[in-house]
């Protein structure tokens, strides 16, 4: 296991296409940045979910997630489910988050996931994105659709602990679906934990990747 550090981030992006997305993909990254550096800035994108109470929910969520860290979270009004019907509403939202931020780090959702609109979301970042360090984070579902990811972040089990805490207390739109709790979260990040010799991690997908070994 070759063990290879992205350097310095100072800023980060990290977009979903609902709201709890980017919690349950990369929660505990965020934890582990955010507090390995206080007043990091995090530009937030979700694209649905805006006006009521899953916004509520996600600015609370990641207000909770990115702890002492300079969070600017934009929540859009895009129908779930037809995210792909509105192609240029979200391509013009994740455009003007272009521009406003240079990110040492992007955490985005997998262009392999089956979900339309976290695949729609994801093709959208590798074009404005494009020589961006970007993690594509998985989401458990009944589609079955997790592969073999390429980087590893590894949890403390306290930071791992904490996220699925998180996790039940942000959300409770959300705990009456079936895959939605502590087994299915704690489970995978286990997993993903022994791929990496650690207790636990959050695994992503890396399309391309420059080094700078001789730095």
């Amino acid at each position: 296991m070759i063990r290879l550090g992205a350097g310095r981030a100072d800023r980060i992006v990290a977009v979903g296409a609902h709201c709890d997305d980017i919690a349950i993909g990369a929660g505990g990254t965020l934890l582990t940045l955010c507090r390995a550096r206080p007043g990091i800035r995090v530009d937030a994108l979700v694209l649905s979910g805006g006006g009521g109470e899953r916004e509520r929910e996600e600015r609370a969520a990641l207000a909770a997630f990115c702890p002492d860290a300079d969070l600017r979270l934009t929540v859009l009004k895009l129908p779930d489910g037809r995210i792909p019907a509105h192609w240029e509403e979200a391509k013009a939202a994740v455009e003007e988050l272009r521009e406003r931020t240079e990110p040492d780090l992007v955490l985005a959702p997998r262009t392999g996931d089956a979900h339309q609109d976290h695949r729609g979301l994801a093709k959208l970042m590798t074009t404005a994105f494009r020589d961006h360090l970007v993690l594509r984070y998985e989401i458990v579902k009944w589609d079955g659709d997790l592969g073999r990811p390429s980087a590893y972040q590894p949890l403390t089990p306290e930071v791992a602990e904490e996220k699925v805490r998180l996790l039940q207390e942000h959300y409770p739109s959300q705990r009456h679906r079936p895959w939605y709790d502590r087994e299915a979260f704690l489970g995978l990040a286990r997993i993903r934990g022994i791929e990496c010799h650690a207790r636990y991690a959050e695994a992503f997908d890396v399309a391309k990747l420059t080094l700078n070994l001789g730095g």
